[in-house]
């Protein structure tokens, strides 16, 4: 369901009350802007997973660590919930920071299963996003000379991996023909979302059709185009091959169908920022709202691929689940059967500036409390408090969608920001 409407005046009172109960919590980085007469568009998206579990031989206690959105630039998480058909055996999750920041994961828990039986885990996850159509972006802005143009921070995503071959001699042949006389980022970033979407199109509608898709490597990409992560490690290495760092993303899409996961590319331009291109449309900038962000790929990730659960022959796809048993193995037949996940765009708001960032900022300090308590072991009473704010987080999301109703959102969000206050003090 996807519904749309502007925000009531009401809420505009209320925010000012707020904001004037908490003046530093709300920087305008623009004065010369009035905050009532320009608006910033807000989306609450949910992604559903089903994850199933086969256990091919008996198995002790064991965990499955999951990909979790992370709190990153125009999105936040706002909670977890689990639907009533989760199996009764999940001991206990929480939610942890991952190798890189800022990505997360979930610790499920479950307890001991038996040879041939299967568990569910069906839980969904409710983010909030703000709407970026990166319109903003220099347009001249040229490319770096070399690696070191770049800030430290970014420089692991200009090197080559098992997956993304940017320094073979194919990949620089066909970004320097890429690049043509035009030096500016984006407009490359342009040539190359193009190319990747065209390039043999014929033969990578064969492979969907036949099932028989092969290596999502860059280079088998190039020879015989591929699934939207064999054409997001081209782009990677075309980018990189012009020393311009570019990464992997996990991501769930508002496709309209169940999937697995979804694969998507950031590359970055030195005074802007990361920049989003979608392989599947072959689209560059694109809009911060059509997607939750799961995980930013790192180097590591590109060289420790999986093989994909449908097709055999389909390798090198960065990974979004870890089980810490052999015994265990997700349960996947196709979209229809065993694991999937979809994502649903459930209310889009159009709010005035200054209540959109109070907004996305509070969720931001729920999040970041929800988080650190659900890692700790807590007294009864913390532990209530806990259940309470969790409670009002769901509530938030709930009435968001029932009532298009920006007020009760942050009516129920600033009820468990109270509870989480109880268990600092």
């Amino acid at each position: 369901m996807k519904k749309k409407t502007t925000i009531p005046l009401s809420c505009v009172t209320l925010v000012t009350i707020l904001i004037l109960l908490f003046p530093s919590v709300l920087p305008i980085s623009n004065p010369t802007i009035n905050p009532l007469r320009e608006t910033k568009q807000l989306n609450l998206l949910r992604v559903e997973h089903y994850l199933e579990l086969e256990a091919t031989e008996d198995t002790d206690t064991f965990h499955v660590h999951y990909v979790f959105p992370p709190d990153y630039n125009y999105q936040v998480p706002i909670v977890l919930e689990f639907f009533n058909d989760t199996t009764n055996t999940l001991l206990d999750y929480t939610i942890e920071k991952d190798s890189l920041e800022p990505n997360r994961i979930i610790n499920f828990t479950l307890q001991p299963m038996q040879t041939g039986e299967h568990r569910l885990l069906h839980f969904t996850v409710w983010v909030l996003v703000e709407t970026h159509d990166f319109s903003d972006i220099p347009e001249q802005e040229k490319f770096p000379y070399s690696t070191w143009d770049n800030p430290e921070d970014t420089q692991q995503w200009l090197l080559p991996s098992d997956v993304v071959q940017s320094r073979r001699i194919r990949i620089r042949t066909t970004a320097n023909r890429l690049e043509g006389t035009d030096d500016t980022i984006l407009s490359y970033a342009t040539n190359v979302s193009r190319f990747i979407f065209n390039h043999r199109h014929t033969l990578f509608l064969l492979q969907l059709w036949t099932h028989t898709f092969l290596s999502q490597d860059a280079l088998t990409a190039l020879t015989i185009n591929g699934e939207n992560v064999g054409r997001g490690h081209l782009a990677c290495a075309l980018f990189r091959s012009q020393h311009i760092p570019a990464r992997m993303l996990l991501v769930h899409n508002d496709q309209g169908f169940w999937t697995q996961m979804h694969y998507m590319v950031e590359y970055y331009i030195p005074t802007y920022g990361w920049v989003l291109l979608d392989p599947t449309y072959g689209a560059t900038p694109y809009p911060t709202n059509r997607q939750v962000i799961n995980r930013i790929c790192s180097i590591d990730d590109e060289e420790n691929t999986k093989h994909d659960f449908i097709y055999p022959f389909m390798k090198g796809l960065e990974r979004w689940i870890w089980i810490n048993t052999t015994s265990v193995q997700p349960y996947y037949v196709d979209c229809d059967e065993g694991s999937k996940s979809q994502m649903f765009t459930e209310a889009v708001i159009d709010a005035p500036t200054f209540a959109a960032d109070y907004t996305f900022f509070r969720t931001q300090n729920v999040f970041s409390q929800y988080e650190k308590f659900n890692i700790m072991d807590l007294s009864d009473s913390d532990q209530n408090h806990l259940e309470n704010a969790t409670s009002y987080q769901i509530d938030a999301c709930r009435q968001l969608v029932e009532t298009n109703d920006i007020n009760e959102f942050i009516f129920y969000i600033e009820k468990a920001y109270d509870e989480y206050k109880l268990m600092n003090d």
